[in-house]
Order: structure tokens, then sequence, then C-alpha cells
């Protein structure tokens, strides 16, 4: 029996047609709007499959490269702080007054080596920040990679020996691991170079 012969007593009354059911399960009557249902994918580069790769840098990104530039002038200031400290204390060392102090002339004799040793540490370190900070335009994920280990390193730094003048370097090291890090990062030194 089927719903097209007008004897079928389980079939729709005369004159009507049968009603499907609205809900969960069958499919609406009416167009959706646009805009419902999933959502747009995003555009696909004609180089491969994923999103398009960014053509000018990104904020973030941007905002870690200065806070590079500005950990190399940080670190000029530093060089020259302990640079001039060392040369103090030779001076001092030298003085007629101060030659009878043992106390003062052990102390001095012990620190001016590791003074000197931090003014050429700074100086290395420096040189290193400013190239990685050369890299934010040209460099690849390796530049990435190495820009994150150099922050970490210097947050690190800033925390044990340096503590009261490395927390500058400590923030902004970590400020540029995180931005360095994130998806905007990845995304901007993993783009393709042509």
């Amino acid at each position: 029996m089927s719903f097209g012969d007008p004897n079928n007593p389980y079939g729709p009354p005369q004159g009507q047609q049968p009603q499907q059911p609205q809900g969960y399960g069958y499919p609406q009557q009416q167009g959706q709007a646009p805009g419902y249902g999933y959502p747009q994918a995003p555009p696909v580069s004609p180089y491969g499959g994923g999103p398009a790769a960014p053509t000018t840098m990104p904020g973030s990104v941007s905002a870690a490269r200065v806070m590079m530039w500005v950990i190399v002038g940080l670190q000029l200031i530093g060089v020259a702080i302990f640079a001039f400290s060392a040369i103090a204390l030779n001076a001092a060392k030298d003085d007629e007054s101060l030659k009878d102090n043992t106390a003062f002339q052990d102390l001095v004799g012990d620190s001016t080596g590791v003074i000197w040793g931090y003014v050429v540490f700074g100086v290395a370190w420096m040189i290193f920040a400013a190239v990685l900070a050369t890299k934010f335009n040209s460099g690849g994920n390796g530049a990435r990679v190495t820009i994150l280990v150099f922050a970490i390193i210097t947050a690190v730094l800033g925390i044990y020996p340096f503590v009261i003048v490395g927390l500058v370097h400590t923030i902004l090291a970590v400020l540029v691991a995180v931005f360095v890090g994130n998806a905007a990062g990845k995304a901007w030194f993993n783009r393709p170079r042509y």
C-alpha cells in the first residue's frame, strides 16, 4: 500500500499532502540564511595548503625586535659601567692612602679580574643580541629558535647574577621569548622567501 492509493486507510486524508515532521534530524523546509553553518575556510596559499604567509611583520614580532635593540642599548650601558668601575678600582688600587689597607687590596685584586670578565662577556652578549636583532627580517626558523634560546638565557642571567640591574633585562627577554614563540612569530619566521 502506498500513500498514492486513495483507498489507503493509513494515508493522509483526501486533498492533503503528507507533512514531514520538523525538528532534530529532519531537513528544514526553508533554506538557511547565509552565514550560518560551517565557518568559511581561511585563504589557501598557491604554494601549498594552509593559510597564506604574512607579507608584513606582525606587531608582536616587531615589538620583539625593538625590545632586542633595547637589550643591546642596556648591554652597552652595563658594559660602560663595568669598564668604568674596573678602571676606578685599578686606580684606587694604586692610591698611596689605600696601599696599606690589606682588606681593600685583597678585594680589589680579586674583583678587577672578575669585573673585566663581566665587561668581555657583556660585549660578546651585546654583539650577539645585535646580530639576532638584525635577523628578524631575513631569518628563518633557525633564527627564531636562536632568538628564543637567547631570550631565555638572558632572562635567567637577569635573575641570578644581576638581580637588581637585570630586572629590566629579564622582563624584556621574557617578552621577546613570548612574542617570537607565539603563532604570529612562527608564521613570520617560517614564511616562504623568494
